[in-house]
């Protein structure tokens, strides 16, 4: 797993290994956060973004964003792997200045201290929890008004008042756009 574009292209990330499976590890393959940075371009992200990265794993997504100029990630993790997973990767891109880590569950988030433009979600597969995500960001400030969600799940996925802009399939992996309300 690598960096794909950017300040840190080709920087590779700290491998999951074997992981912990109960941990529910499965990084975003490169292929697929290739395509999805694509598409975020044409949104103009993550370019001066501030962003939350949910269920962060091992923090590819937030990097890959710092990377290609968001100002700030915030990465959400309560497993101990991919705590230290992201401890690990952000020390390896050097970003401790615009980069923190939250070692809370999602539905436990704390107030924002500053609304985020760029939201990813992945969390495990299968499990619906990505509107009760959507809901607590929302419900602490973490969302912007108009912000983009990224929802990556083995199934499309929507959230009631969030606009779907796009849907996208790569092998079992849906990934859905929306647009805050």
């Amino acid at each position: 797993m690598r960096i794909i574009a950017g300040h840190h292209r080709g920087l590779t990330l700290a491998s999951v290994g074997k992981g912990d499976a109960a941990a529910h590890l499965r990084p975003t393959p490169d292929r697929v956060r290739e395509s999805l940075f694509n598409v975020l371009m044409a949104y103009g992200l993550p370019q001066g973004a501030r962003v939350l990265d949910l269920f962060a794993g091992t923090g590819a997504l937030g990097l890959e964003a710092l990377s290609r100029g968001a100002t700030h990630t915030t990465f959400v993790d309560n497993g101990r792997v991919a705590q230290k997973l992201i401890r690990e990767n952000i020390g390896k891109t050097r970003r401790e200045a615009d980069a923190a880590l939250l070692t809370c569950a999602v539905d436990k988030l704390p107030s924002a201290p500053e609304a985020c433009d760029l939201i990813f979600l992945d969390p495990p597969y299968g499990k619906a929890m990505g509107a009760m995500a959507i809901t607590a960001a929302q419900r602490n400030g973490w969302i912007a008004p108009d912000a983009l969600i990224v929802l990556e799940d083995s199934t499309p996925q929507a959230v009631a008042s969030y606009a779907v802009l796009d849907q996208r399939k790569y092998g079992d992996t849906h990934i859905t756009l929306m647009r805050a309300p």
